[in-house]
């Protein structure tokens, strides 16, 4: 038996013990890893580059593609690293700042998805007063506010977390440092700190949630008295990817960590932390593209200029 003054190193997703699994793994995180490259860094560009985009729901758009490259730039070229050199380890100081990390990161794009939720709320339901509501100031302070509760979410997190002594091994049973797992490695009775933890969690999570509820319960009884199925077609198209973005991604996270202990298994923990550490990431552009004409539009003229550039 260990203990944390002890261990120097994890030991990540030891299940995957065959190397074509392990190579099966590589090519399959690669190619997502690099559709949300793709995608997050194109729509980045665009609404950087594309003045008709520079509005609230944009600029916020953009801060959610840089959120979801960040978080998903945390897990999975590590994953990816030790699939191909067959390998497992992981410091302890580099378990920490992933974890750190990525639950900053997630908690950021939590709340960003509150902030945006208002965003489509004042758009649609008071839009005499979006440019007063949602000034440039306004946005900034919505986005600092998003950005600075994620980092005091994540710090709580990841201090009470690493606090505990571990003495059950230093396997982690998944492909990145995740609280559950590293708490089941606790030789102390962690039943109070997982409490706190998700005292401190749900406290934020379900002020979000929430809002979420109310904001698009006010929105959709706005779009259903526009008198014009082609008023009320638009107005859907802005906030149905909002709606569906925030869907998977709450669904996914409240599954992976409010999930009761007996049906947790080492495969169903590892498809669940796909669903939402991975998979998020890669649609979210699709996502919000795919129903947003002048997202389209921005889209056509740079990659043209993109080519053009490279030759």
């Amino acid at each position: 038996m260990s203990n944390s003054s002890s261990i120097t190193q994890f030991l990540l997703l030891a299940f995957m013990e065959t190397r074509e699994l392990q190579l099966l793994h590589f090519w399959i995180f690669l190619g997502i890893y690099l559709a949300a490259l793709l995608g997050n860094g194109l729509i980045i560009t665009a609404v950087a580059c594309d003045h008709r985009l520079h509005t609230p729901m944009y600029f916020f758009l953009l801060n959610l593609s840089v959120i979801d490259l960040a978080s998903i730039s945390t897990t999975i070229p590590k994953s990816m690293a030790n699939s191909l050199w067959d390998t497992s380890a992981i410091s302890y100081l580099g378990c920490a700042v992933q974890l750190f990390l990525f639950t900053f990161f997630v908690a950021a794009e939590y709340c960003l998805l509150t902030v945006m939720a208002y965003d489509r709320y004042v758009a649609i339901c008071k839009p005499l007063h979006y440019g007063t509501l949602l000034d440039s100031r306004a946005c900034a302070h919505m986005a600092a506010a998003a950005w600075g509760s994620a980092f005091i979410n994540s710090f709580l997190n990841t201090a009470t977390t690493f606090s505990l002594p571990l003495c059950k091994g230093n396997a982690v049973d998944q492909f990145f440092c995740e609280i559950p797992q590293i708490l089941k490695l606790s030789c102390s009775d962690a039943y109070f700190i997982e409490v706190a933890l998700l005292v401190v969690s749900v406290c934020l999570a379900l002020g979000c949630f929430l809002f979420i509820g109310l904001s698009f319960v006010q929105i959709f009884r706005a779009v259903l008295r526009i008198p014009s199925q082609q008023g009320r077609h638009k107005a859907f198209s802005t906030c149905l990817p909002h709606l569906a973005v925030v869907s998977l991604f709450i669904s996914t996270v409240m599954f992976a960590y409010l999930k009761p202990p007996s049906i947790s298994s080492p495969l169903l923990d590892f498809v669940v932390a796909v669903l939402y550490s991975v998979v998020p990431p890669a649609l979210n552009p699709l996502i919000y593209s795919m129903r947003n004409q002048e997202l389209k539009d921005a889209l056509k003229k740079l990659i043209p200029s993109v080519v053009f550039l490279q030759k």
